[in-house]
């Protein structure tokens, strides 16, 4: 395994991974809620404020890297603890078959 993966499983996203909603997946602001939620076919998720700014990078163009960096700049936080979260929670939603690399 190398430094940049995870041993989260199957599912655990690497750096060099370009993260994408699958096709049946929509990230969405709902108004009436104030707050960002995932939809897909009988699901909803409403992620928290932090899961949300890594979900709207999640573009299929940028790479988990890129997101780290974005968000460890934009942050001022350590690279290591959000490389950390960043690819637990895209491991996760690839697992639950919300995200596609």
């Amino acid at each position: 395994m190398t430094a940049a993966q995870t041993s989260a499983g199957p599912g655990a996203a690497v750096l060099a991974d370009v993260p994408r909603f699958a096709p049946h997946m929509r990230l969405s602001f709902d108004k009436a809620r104030s707050r960002w939620v995932v939809l897909g076919p009988e699901r909803l998720f409403v992620p928290d404020e932090i899961a949300a700014e890594i979900l709207r990078r999640c573009d299929g163009t940028t790479s988990v890297a890129a997101i780290v960096d974005a968000l460890a700049a934009d942050y001022d936080a350590a690279h290591g603890e959000i490389a950390g979260d960043v690819v637990a929670l895209i491991g996760e939603l690839r697992e639950r078959g919300v995200l596609v690399s």
